[in-house]
C-alpha cells in the first residue's frame, strides 16, 4: 500500500484529480487536499509558502499519511517540493511545473500593474490560453473549467514571490530544496509535454542526479487529466522506488 499526497494547481481544487486517482489501486491511500484558499479551504490574507507548507502538513497528520508520495501539478510542484523538503516522503511527483526563473517570471512581474486592477483576468485567461487545454478529452475539458475559482488575491497571493524576490533568491531556496531531497535520498519525477531543454535538463541532474523525466507528447499543462493512466504509472513507480 502506498500513501499519496496530491497537490492542485493554482486556481484549482482537489477535484482535478479526480480521472487521475480512479487510475491508482483502490488499497491505496490518497489525499487530495484544496490549498488555502481554494476548493473548501478558507481564504487568507497572504498566502506565504512557508504557511501554505505548514497547512498541508496538518492535513497530512490528521490524515495519519506517513512518508507519501508528494504529487504536485504547476505551483502545487513548487508547494510539493518545499513540503518533501522539510517533511517525510518517499518521492515527489512534479506535474509540468518548471522550477527555475524564466520567460513565466517576466510575464508576471509585467503583468503585476494588470493583476493589481480590474483587468486582472485578462491577464490569466492569457496564460490559460497557453495550456493546451483544448486539446483535453471533452469530461477532463469540463473539469478545468469548472474545478477552479480564479481570482485575483489567489494570483497575487500565490505569484508573491515572483514578485517580491529576485531571480537568484528563488534559484536558491529551489536549488536548496533539490538539493535536500537528493541528500535524503526522496526520489523525483517530473512529467512534461515536450523535452525539456538541454541546460535545463543538465541543471535539474545535477541537483537530483537520479530524477526520471517522462515525456508525455501533445498533454500541455495537464497531463493528470489528458493521460491519467499514464500518470498513474508514473506514480506507481514513484512509490515503488527504493526506500532509505
Amino acid at each position: 500500500m502506498t500513501d499519496y499526497l496530491l497537490i492542485h494547481g493554482l486556481t484549482y481544487d482537489h477535484r482535478s484529480f479526480g480521472p487521475l486517482r480512479r487510475h491508482l489501486d483502490p488499497a491505496d491511500r490518497v489525499l487530495a487536499i484544496d490549498l488555502p484558499g481554494h476548493g473548501s479551504s478558507p481564504r487568507r490574507e497572504s498566502y506565504p509558502l512557508s504557511g501554505t507548507v505548514d497547512d498541508v502538513h496538518q492535513q497530512v497528520t490528521a490524515a495519519h499519511l506517513t512518508r507519501p508520495v508528494v504529487v504536485g501539478h504547476s505551483v502545487g510542484a513548487i508547494v510539493a517540493n518545499a513540503y518533501a523538503a522539510v517533511h517525510p516522503a518517499a518521492a515527489v511527483v512534479n506535474l509540468d511545473q518548471m522550477l527555475r526563473p524564466g520567460p513565466f517570471f517576466a510575464l508576471v512581474r509585467a503583468a503585476e500593474p494588470q493583476l493589481r486592477g480590474p483587468g486582472w483576468r485578462d491577464v490569466w485567461n492569457r496564460m490559460l490560453a497557453g495550456m493546451g487545454i483544448d486539446a483535453l478529452p471533452p469530461q477532463a475539458r469540463e473539469l478545468v473549467t469548472t474545478a477552479t475559482d480564479p481570482r485575483p488575491d489567489l494570483l497575487l497571493g500565490y505569484w508573491d514571490e515572483i514578485l517580491r524576490d529576485s531571480d537568484e533568491t528563488i534559484d536558491a531556496r529551489v536549488g536548496g530544496e533539490l538539493a535536500e531531497l537528493a541528500a535524503r535520498g526522496v526520489g523525483y519525477h517530473w512529467v512534461t509535454s515536450s523535452e525539456p531543454p538541454a541546460a535545463y535538463a543538465d541543471w535539474l541532474r545535477s541537483l537530483l542526479p537520479r530524477v526520471a523525466i517522462t515525456v508525455i507528447p501533445g498533454s500541455g499543462h495537464f497531463p493528470h487529466l489528458a493521460d491519467p493512466a499514464a500518470v498513474a504509472r508514473v506514480l506507481e513507480s514513484a512509490g515503488s522506488g527504493p526506500r532509505p
